[in-house]
This record gives structure tokens, C-alpha cells and sequence, in this order.
């Protein structure tokens, strides 16, 4: 196929990992070590999740080859073992590895090569029974090796409906089972300094967490968001989580006179005085990262931990540019005030592109459809504007509470330097690098299993 097309092929390889292969293996908690040419590493933290995601893969991929000729589908070999690893900066080595390269060189075109140990500890767990393909003996491996493998017939004749590990049918992908919440949240009002009414709601159970405000949020919308939604399902299993339209913005006041950073960290204020939660983890996303700074500075005493994800201290204006990059910026308002509120989404397209490139259509259009009922077209403008001026680079040093930044290595829309100089400032802040070039991580990519560790285990502590 690369010879015969090697440009279509790429593309298909890409949409392929894109679409089916990362979501699958963020579902099954699992992290792509790397990729090499058309084949790629996965680690799993259990043997069971990692033949769950490998049957899921390629019953997925026998779904997507129906829709192509023959001669044009692509079908991927899976090796599965069990061992100790190595690990070599970012890369893990070892028998256990190279065990696992051997068995998917003996694989069927579209099927998967499991080991016997594998096969003792997925036994009864799974609901697939893999056939026994004895001992083989497998290149610079000094020892046979007793082998279990699923054929491509195999795969393709499971049920649709087939249940795996974790609850997840096998037909189905991983956006199928991010499903709204079932769960009711009532939305309640209180105002800022200024009178502005702003809209909140509080979900879930447990130690109170509580999410600056950001721009382009709809409390109703967000709950069944094919992007935010699998974030407040796994933050409110053990927080109550507390959510609010920044003013200008979804269910609060529309029209307001004052978009500044000053009224911004007012409503922060406003918001927490009427939880009446004396004391809480406080969580920044993107511009709310700032805002969580001045209030953390603030109020000390209130800030039990510190959450920053995708976030700066400084705002463009306060960041040295070319004539050319402002020229951009300026063009960029005009672009907002111009189109942003029109049903043809092309303008607001370009803005999604750098929130979240990596999005399938369906975020992509979700997304899109956001940033036009979320707020007016000056609305936009004003509030990247206002996002412009940010600085908190004074506040960082003032900041008493522990702090976990995350940031995604190839955020497209804030590059990661803007959370370094996060976690620099921060006394004792820790830096966390995820792998996405997302500005908002998604649902299922690799780094989200990662995302959600890490900030569950730092609240816990």
C-alpha cells in the first residue's frame, strides 16, 4: 500500500491512531511509549486492561477496513506479554519488550499473539477465549515460548455487544460511553462587586473543589460536552465540584460593562463567598490559571491546593513580539467581532483548531457550536482582549498553597514555556509535562488517564 499510495496510506495510519487506536488506549488507562514508523509501544498498568484494549483496537479496525476495498485496508499485527521493564528516559527496554516485539511478528495480519503467562491472568476475567497455538520459537529468544492468539476471523465474529474489561462493549468506541451525566444540577445566581449576576452550580460529593472561571462555558451545555463531560464525571467521583459562567458568558449576565482581569478575580471572590465553603482546593484552567494566582495570593487561608492546567502568567501584551505576530492578534479581533456569532462556523474554526486539534468531528463541531451560544461576537473580542493584558508574574512568589501545574508539551494555542514559568515562580510548585498538543486535553487521548492521576493524587495528599 505504501508503494501504491503513500501519501493516502499516511493519512489513513494517522486518522486510524487518531480515532481509534490513542482513544482506545486512554480508555484502558494505558500510554503510548512510542511510535516507530507504523508500529508502536503501549504500557499497561494491567495485563487484563492491555488484551482488553488490544481486542478493542482490532475489532475496531476490522468495523473501519469495511469501509475500504480490499487492497486498501490496513491491518496491524498485536504481541501481548507480561514482564519486568526497563526504563531509559521515556523509552522502557527489556526481555519483557522484546518478548512482546516477537510475538506480534508471529501474529496473524489483523489478529493478536498473546503469551501463556498472559493468558493465566486474563483467564476468566475477559470474555474471549483465545485459541492455544503451542510452543514457538520465536528470533533471539534462547527458549520456546507458549503462545495464545485471536485470528482476524476471530475478532471479526465477536458480538457487537460483547462487554470487555471495565464495562466497555466492544463495539463500542470510547465517545459512546461518555454519556451526559444522570445527574441533575440545579444553578443557582449570586452577584459580583459590580451587581454583575453570575451563574454556578455545584455537583458531585466529597472535598471541595472549586474552577475559576474561563471563557467559553455553558453550565447546562457543558454536562453532556463531548469534551468536558468525562472531566466533571471522574472529578466529582470523589469532589464537590463547584463550576460557574464568567460574566459576559452562557447563563450569567450577558451584557456587562466591566471585562477586566480585576472583575474577573471579583467574581472568583463572589462565587466562593456564596458556596459558603470556608476552605478549598482551587483548580485554574487556561486564563483561569491567573485568576486562580491573584486569588490564591489573596486568600491564603482559604486555598487548601493549588491546580493549574494549559496556563501563563503574562498575556501577550506583556510578552515580546514582532510587528508581524501583532498584525496577526489585531486581525484576530477583527476575524471575532466579524463572524464569531455566524452559523457558518469557518471563522470560529480557527480558533477551535488551536483549542483542540487533535478533536474528532464530533468535539469539533460541539465545540464550534460552544464559542457561538457561549457569547456575543464582542463579548469574544473583549475577553481576549482582557486575556491579552493578563500579568501575575509579581503574584507567583506570593502564593503559599502546594501547586500541580500541568502542562501539555505541544499545546498549540499556550506553549508549554507559559506553564514552566508557572511552576518557576510557585515556591515549591511541581511541573507536570503531559503529551498531547492540546489546549484542552480530550477525553481518552493517553495523557487524560495521566491528567487525572496526577491531580487526584495531589489532592489526596
Amino acid at each position: 500500500m505504501m508503494g501504491a499510495d503513500e501519501v493516502g496510506t499516511i493519512r489513513a495510519l494517522k486518522a486510524h491512531k487518531r480515532e481509534l487506536i490513542d482513544p482506545q488506549i486512554g480508555a484502558y488507562s494505558g500510554r503510548i511509549v512510542k511510535t516507530t514508523g507504523d508500529g508502536m509501544l503501549a504500557e499497561f498498568a494491567s495485563v487484563v486492561d492491555a488484551v482488553a484494549a488490544a481486542v478493542a483496537i482490532q475489532y475496531g479496525m476490522v468495523r473501519r477496513n469495511e469501509t475500504f476495498p480490499t487492497d486498501r485496508r490496513i491491518l496491524f499485527r498485536m504481541g501481548v506479554n507480561l514482564g519486568d521493564v526497563l526504563v531509559d528516559g521515556e523509552d522502557i527496554i527489556g526481555d519483557g519488550v522484546n518478548i512482546a516485539s516477537r510475538l506480534e511478528a508471529i501474529s496473524e495480519p489483523g489478529g493478536i499473539c498473546i503469551a501463556h503467562c498472559v493468558h493465566e491472568q486474563i483467564y476468566g476475567k475477559l470474555a474471549v477465549s483465545f485459541n492455544d497455538l503451542g510452543k514457538r520459537t520465536v528470533k533471539n529468544i534462547d527458549r520456546g515460548i507458549h503462545t495464545y492468539g485471536l485470528g482476524a476471523s476471530d475478532i471479526a465474529a465477536l458480538p457487537p455487544d460483547l462487554l470487555l474489561h471495565s464495562g466497555l462493549a466492544i463495539g463500542e468506541t470510547p465517545g459512546d460511553i461518555l454519556h451526559p451525566f444522570d445527574i441533575t444540577q440545579q444553578i443557582r445566581y449570586c452577584r459580583s462587586a459590580d451587581g454583575t449576576k453570575l451563574a454556578w452550580s455545584a455537583i458531585g460529593g466529597g472535598l471541595p473543589l472549586i474552577k475559576a472561571g474561563t471563557w467559553m462555558t455553558h453550565l447546562e451545555k457543558d454536562l453532556g460536552s463531548p469534551i468536558w463531560r468525562q472531566l466533571w464525571r471522574d472529578l466529582t467521583k470523589n469532589y464537590h465540584l463547584v463550576r460557574y459562567d464568567a460574566r459576559g458568558i452562557g447563563l450569567s449576565d450577558r451584557i456587562v460593562n466591566d471585562i477586566s482581569f480585576d472583575a474577573f478575580v471579583q467574581d472568583l471572590e463572589a462565587v466562593t463567598e456564596a458556596t459558603g465553603i470556608e476552605r478549598f482546593a482551587l483548580l485554574g484552567i487556561s486564563q483561569g490559571c491567573a485568576i486562580s494566582v491573584a486569588y490564591a495570593a489573596k486568600y491564603p487561608e482559604r486555598v487548601s491546593h493549588l491546580v493549574l492546567y494549559g496556563g501563563f502568567a503574562q498575556g501577550y501584551d506583556h510578552v515580546p513580539t514582532s510587528p508581524a505576530a501583532r498584525e496577526r492578534r489585531a486581525a484576530i479581533l477583527t476575524l471575532m467581532r466579524l463572524g464569531w456569532n455566524n452559523d457558518n462556523p469557518t471563522y470560529r474554526q480557527l480558533f477551535t483548531n488551536q483549542f483542540v486539534p487533535d478533536a474528532t468531528k464530533e468535539q469539533t463541531d460541539w465545540f464550534n457550536e460552544l464559542e457561538r451560544i457561549s457569547m456575543s461576537s464582542e463579548t469574544a473580542a473583549r475577553f481576549m482582549e482582557a486575556i491579552n493584558q493578563f500579568d501575575v508574574a509579581d503574584l507567583l512568589s506570593q502564593v503559599q498553597a502546594p501547586t500541580l501545574v500541568l502542562h501539555c508539551g505541544g499545546d498549540l494555542l499556550v506553549p508549554f514555556e507559559g506553564g514552566r514559568r508557572l511552576a518557576a515562580g510557585i515556591p515549591n510548585a511541581r511541573l507536570v509535562k503531559l503529551d498531547s498538543r492540546n489546549h484542552l486535553i480530550l477525553p481518552y487521548e493517553p495523557a487524560y488517564a495521566q491528567f487525572i492521576r496526577e491531580i487526584e493524587a495531589f489532592l489526596r495528599n
